[in-house]
């Protein structure tokens, strides 16, 4: 690789990864009261979603690995990486093979991510808890990520049109 596209690469990698800690910082202003915990936009998806389409697979686990451990440090604990990174390596580990296996379009893809995160996140909370009771939950949080996989996986496939654009132009 020369020095001209890892030089772009690096700036495009620090850029996805400033967006994902903005969006996240963002979502973590909303207040989002469905009287279950957990619920969220999941606006830093957006990022992961792009990424899987536009600096592929490897690029899209790092940046968003960083993202999960800066906004960990930054605006949780330890116990909210954790959930965090189990949904994550669920959700990631599906839509990586979702869209190798080109089973699903864009918003497809971001909704069993969504649903993924859930039940990666509702698993891990099982084992700390030490009860099954929290399964109960699952249902609503299903839902929810579908619905927020939806609307992520809408405006990620209106942004992966826009910016392949730019970067078959850099590369």
């Amino acid at each position: 690789m020369n020095k001209k596209k890892s030089a772009h690469m690096a700036a495009l990698y620090g850029m996805l990864i400033a967006l994902a800690f903005v969006l996240s910082f963002v979502e973590s202003l909303i207040p989002i009261s469905l009287g279950i915990p957990g619920v969220k936009l999941g606006l830093a998806n957006l990022v992961t979603v792009v990424g899987l389409y536009t600096v592929g697979t490897t690029g899209t686990i790092v940046v968003s690995l960083l993202r999960i451990v800066l906004t960990g440090f930054t605006f949780g604990n330890l116990f909210a990486m954790l959930y965090s990174l189990a949904g994550w390596g669920l959700s990631i580990v599906i839509m990586i093979l979702c869209k190798k296996k080109k089973w699903f379009g864009t918003s497809g893809i971001s909704i069993l991510g969504g649903i993924g995160h859930n039940i990666g996140q509702i698993t891990v909370a099982a084992f700390v808890v030490k009860q099954a009771g929290v399964f109960f939950y699952l249902p609503m949080l299903l839902i929810a990520g579908t619905a927020a996989g939806l609307v992520i996986g809408i405006l990620g496939s209106m942004i992966i049109t826009r910016i392949r654009i730019v970067i078959k132009k850099l590369y």
